[in-house]
This record gives structure tokens, C-alpha cells and sequence, in this order.
């Protein structure tokens, strides 16, 4: 394996999130309710990415995962600490370019597949409720996504904690 590939994470530390900084460029935004869920991601799955930092600790990529880090009950849990790897480029515009690459790379939702998610979320009984929590969604969201009348989809959210039997939803023909 190249090193050069491996290097970023043979750097991988836990520091002191406070030793970390943004940096003044950051072209993304990101709305209170996806930071929520963010914070709702690290808390069910753990940190599973580290924030991309300069050697001086300027953050490349990972801003919004450092600033929930700052936040109660992710403060506490991680002792104050962020997981980083440290990438070197030779300019501000390497800083740039890696900021935006990783935000772009990230890419978009494409709807076939969020409907086949949410499709087999509710196949598997969980309530419009939960759906929404865990990916962050509205009602309206889920329904655009679901292949159900908009009758049924509205009992559907009569019973949002119950979940449902997707035999409740068949209707004769």
C-alpha cells in the first residue's frame, strides 16, 4: 500500500476539541435539524469519522461533527476530546480544495434508493415517527417516499409509536 494513502490515518489521535479550530472558509451549511442528527448518528453508531485537520489544527472537513462535539451529552461522553488526522497541503488552496472535495464527495440522496429504505423501514413495522427521527425526516418526506394512498398514510401517522402490520394497509379489491 502507498503510504502516502495510509498517512492520514496512521496519524489518527483523540485531542482536546478545544486545541481543534474552523477554518474561514467553509462553503457548507447545515440546518439546526441535520446537526440534531448528526448528533443523534454518533450517538447510535459511535464516531465512525474523524475530523481532517491542518498540522496547525484548522479543520479541512468535519466542522459540523466538531461543533456537536461541543455540545451536551457528546461533550461529556467523549471527555472533551474529537478524533482527528492531521493531512498536509502545500497551500491555502489545498486547504480549500480538500474542504470542498469532501463535502462534494459526500454526494446526494438519490430518490430510488431512499424509497427502497424507507420502503423496507415500514415494511419492517417502525412508525413514521421513528423513521423521521432516525433519518431526519418529515411526515411529508417519508410519504413522498412511501408508496402509500395518502388515506393510509395518514392512519399510518394516527399510530405513530405503535408502528404498524403492513396487512392492516391491504384493502380489497
Amino acid at each position: 500500500m502507498d503510504g502516502k494513502m495510509a498517512s492520514p490515518l496512521d496519524s489518527l489521535r483523540w485531542i482536546d476539541r478545544d486545541m481543534v479550530k474552523p477554518n474561514d472558509y467553509n462553503p457548507n451549511k447545515v440546518s439546526k435539524q441535520n446537526l440534531e442528527l448528526l448528533k443523534q448518528s454518533i450517538l447510535a453508531n459511535g464516531w465512525t469519522l474523524p475530523i481532517v485537520v491542518r498540522p496547525d489544527f484548522t479543520i479541512i472537513d468535519g466542522f459540523h461533527r466538531w461543533t456537536v462535539a461541543g455540545a451536551e451529552p457528546l461533550k461529556s461522553m467523549l471527555d472533551g476530546k474529537v478524533p482527528i488526522v492531521v493531512v498536509e497541503h502545500k497551500d491555502r488552496a489545498g486547504n480549500i480544495y480538500g474542504t470542498v472535495t469532501h463535502n462534494r464527495a459526500r454526494g446526494t440522496h438519490l430518490l430510488g434508493p431512499m424509497k427502497a429504505i424507507v420502503k423496507e423501514l415500514i415494511d419492517e413495522g417502525k412508525s413514521v415517527g421513528e423513521i423521521g427521527k432516525q433519518l431526519g425526516m418529515r411526515p411529508e418526506e417519508i410519504f413522498r417516499l412511501s408508496e402509500f394512498s395518502k388515506e393510509d398514510f395518514l392512519k399510518m401517522m394516527a399510530k405513530p409509536e405503535q408502528g404498524y402490520s403492513k396487512a392492516e394497509f391491504i384493502t380489497k379489491i
